[in-house]
């Protein structure tokens, strides 16, 4: 009885240790996650009115912060076999738990709305484009359609209606319109072939999309490891408050 409760508690030791070496890393992660999803809403801010993409983000970060303070708190507690410490471990963990299965649905949730969003907001940013850096819905379309490799909202032609192609009277689109291996573009509408022919607004819906997939992975992945590393914690928990093998076990006695 006593060998099997030893080797119940070990094995759950041990892979709780090894859990909490893998918050560490997964701290690390969760913050680069956030930090991706930043940096790439700045490059397209300006195609939402709202902000509400980066509330994921956010909580995704603070969840990456708080799981280097758990990770140390976990070892702690579980190297000096500390009820006290694996109880406040199990209790943050949860709540850490159901902070990620937040970002979950709120991913989903706001996931579906980036279409609707990006259509309202895409045709009223190409409307403003002037063709000048010091214009910042210029220098957003530029990098979109260089970076996406698409031209216009739905293709090429969508610039005609457009000030800028009114006022330039040139009969052509923008620079960023033109492939990359296409030396001598000028942007002219005579000569089609040497223009991204897809449009940007079902390429920004998907890029997003897709980030907000990033985000809804990760927060799954970690949930599932956390929902591992509170079981364990249980365990070793249980085994010392209803275990007397275990209580012999960590106190050197023996039965009577």
């Amino acid at each position: 009885m006593l060998k099997m409760g030893q080797c119940g508690i070990t094995s759950s030791k041990t892979v709780l240790v090894f859990l909490n070496l893998i918050f560490w890393a997964a701290a690390g992660i969760l913050c680069y996650v956030g930090a991706y999803v930043f940096v790439t809403f700045d490059d397209y801010d300006h195609f939402f009115e709202d902000v509400y993409t980066l509330i994921p983000a956010v909580t995704i970060i603070a969840v990456g912060a708080l799981l280097f303070i758990i990770g140390l708190i976990g070892c702690c507690a579980t190297v000096r076999e500390s009820y006290c410490g694996l109880t406040t471990f199990v209790v943050i963990l949860l709540l850490v738990f159901l902070t990620e299965v937040a970002v979950v649905v709120l991913g989903y949730v706001y996931r579906a709305k980036v279409e609707h969003e990006v259509n309202v907001s895409i045709k009223k940013v190409y409307d403003e484009y002037n063709g000048t850096n010091g214009n910042a819905q210029s220098r957003a379309i530029d990098y979109i359609q260089r970076q996406l490799q698409c031209c216009g909202i739905h293709n090429y032609s969508d610039w005609q209606n457009t000030q800028w192609y009114k006022e330039s009277k040139n009969n052509s689109v923008p620079i960023s319109c033109c492939k990359n291996n296409v030396v001598s573009c000028t942007g002219s509408l005579t000569r089609h072939a040497d223009l991204y022919q897809e449009g940007c607004e079902a390429l920004v819906v998907k890029k997003m999309e897709e980030i907000m997939m990033y985000v809804i992975w990760t927060a799954l992945t970690f949930a599932t490891i956390q929902m591992l590393g509170m079981l364990c914690a249980c365990v070793v928990l249980c085994r010392r408050s209803r275990d007397p093998a275990y209580e012999l076990l960590i106190t050197g006695g023996t039965y009577a």
